[in-house]
């Protein structure tokens, strides 16, 4: 029997689910996007998007330290800092909050990785509904998705026109085609059971 999706009823993984899901590691260089892959699997899940999609943004965003305590001070640092771990400002939650009647603010996604994973994978399927089905050859779908959800939905849909990306668009498009292997083999890992040995927070 297949589990129903409570994503349309704005529901999304348990709490229980979420809690079970670790804060990032505070000390620099021990944070690693596998260590999420069974939250990324649920997610991207419950939000009927691609787990790989959702994995390789999640390592794409991995450029900075995503501890609470960090992003606290990254924040007073520059307020209008992005939160959690797949760094995302506040309009662009407030617009997923709306659409999906979740129950978190911006600021839990700070706290919470499991909620900003869920807040991730329903972002990148809201991306996906304002998408064309038909666009320029040199970009996948999940490409151009990864593109939006850097640079915004009208530069997503820009881009699958032909509009070439700007420097930081072509960046991240390379990393995000870098990433992607690894993050297939966290999801294997993950999908088989495995563990990979993570350092105390």
């Amino acid at each position: 029997m297949t589990r129903q999706s409570t994503v349309e009823s704005g529901q999304g993984p348990s709490a229980a689910d979420r809690d079970e899901v670790r804060v990032p590691p505070i000390r620099p260089g021990a944070y690693d996007p596998s260590d999420y892959a069974e939250a990324v699997m649920r997610g991207a899940e419950e939000a009927g998007v691609s787990p790989l999609l959702v994995m390789t943004v999640l390592h794409n965003e991995a450029y900075k330290p995503h501890h609470p305590l960090l992003e606290r001070l990254w924040q007073w640092w520059k307020p209008e800092a992005s939160f959690g771990v797949a760094n995302m400002h506040r309009a662009t939650f407030e617009r997923v909050r709306r659409a999906h009647d979740l129950p978190g603010r911006w600021q839990d996604l700070r706290d919470d990785p499991g909620f900003a994973i869920q807040a991730a994978a329903l972002h990148l399927k809201d991306l996906d509904r304002g998408l064309p089905r038909r666009h320029v050859r040199r970009y996948s779908r999940d490409e151009l998705l990864a593109l939006g959800y850097n640079a915004g939905e009208r530069n997503m849909r820009a881009f699958a026109r032909g509009v070439p990306p700007g420097p930081m668009a072509r960046s991240y498009l390379r990393r995000f085609r870098a990433y992607r292997s690894r993050a297939a083999e966290a999801l294997a890992r993950a999908d088989r059971g495995d563990s990979r040995d993570t350092a105390d927070e």
